[in-house]
């Protein structure tokens, strides 16, 4: 069992490896690619640059100055995260089992553009098959997305209704094992609903997998799950059970504590200045604080 797992290695990731590992704490980074960092054509407002690097430059440096203190990567995709006593975090690459866990991916929830979605946010449109998939027993699920993480979502809510199909939302489906579950490929026009999701409409040249039935232009549907992407720090906060502030952000305390004992959280996830030097302050103090309550944890 690892000690510390960190999700994410932009600066805000790195530094709280960093301070994990002179916390003697052995922390495991788990990342999937550069990250909102890799944008950042240059970076000149950060202390110590003579002159300006990009992102990806900088994040290279990271990686590099975390590995010389002898950090661990996994490269894997964070589809969720469980747990009681200690936190499962389910990957790609296997399930992890953790004492404690930074969050740190940045502020990637992803809300598709499609009418209707943000509309119906609370009314049948969520963000998390773990804490809602209850409510949709039997029922008509859709879970929009093309990815593992869409994938996940899909078979956590097929574990309560033997009605959900992952809508791709015209995107081609990017799905690393093979699964049962119904497939549409086809471009979303709206969800439908007026007090509550009613439906999802489609473009006519529907393409679906797993079904030998015409297409309709309107899609009966109970609840639309939304799953874009990769799993963020909001979503897997939110599949927790930690609390959101007002605006959406990860709510933690001046330890970068989440309100879940032992789940961190640091950078753009937690709101307020989205900078490099905010990300590497908050980084340090999650990595500081969460060995102190691994320490804590072992007495």
């Amino acid at each position: 069992m690892e000690r510390v797992i960190i999700i994410g290695s932009g600066p805000a990731g790195i530094s709280a490896a960093l301070y994990a590992a002179r916390g003697n704490l052995e922390p495991l980074v788990i990342h999937n690619g550069f990250g909102g960092l890799e944008k950042a054509e240059k970076i000149e407002n950060y202390y110590g640059l003579e002159a300006p690097l990009s992102g990806k430059e900088l994040h290279e440096r990271g990686i590099r100055q975390a590995k010389e203190l002898g950090v661990r990567f996994l490269e894997a995709q964070v589809l969720g995260m469980g747990g009681f006593d200690t936190f499962k975090v389910h990957t790609t690459a296997g399930t992890l089992e953790a004492e404690s866990v930074i969050l740190a991916t940045g502020s990637s929830r992803k809300t598709p553009k499609i009418p209707g979605v943000k509309e119906l946010e609370g009314r049948g449109v969520s963000y998390c098959a773990i804490c809602d998939a209850f409510f949709y027993r039997g029922k008509n699920v859709a879970v929009l997305g093309n990815s593992d993480f869409a994938l996940h979502e899909a078979e956590e809510l097929a574990n309560v209704t033997e009605n959900v199909t992952i809508y791709t939302d015209g995107k081609e489906p990017e799905f690393s094992k093979d699964h049962s579950l119904t497939v549409n490929t086809m471009k979303i026009q709206s969800i439908e609903g007026e007090d509550k999701v009613s439906g999802i409409k489609l473009k006519s040249d529907v393409s679906v997998q797993g079904t030998d039935s015409s297409p309709e232009v309107l899609v009966p549907a109970d609840g639309v799950f939304v799953a874009i992407g990769t799993a963020g720090s909001t979503e897997i906060a939110r599949q927790m059970g930690a609390e959101l502030t007002e605006k959406g952000n990860v709510k933690v305390d001046e330890e970068m504590q989440t309100t879940i004992p032992g789940l961190f959280a640091a950078g753009d996830c937690t709101g307020g200045l989205l900078q490099v030097a905010k990300a590497v302050y908050e980084g340090a103090q999650a990595g500081i604080s969460a060995g102190k309550y691994v320490r804590q944890r072992n007495k």
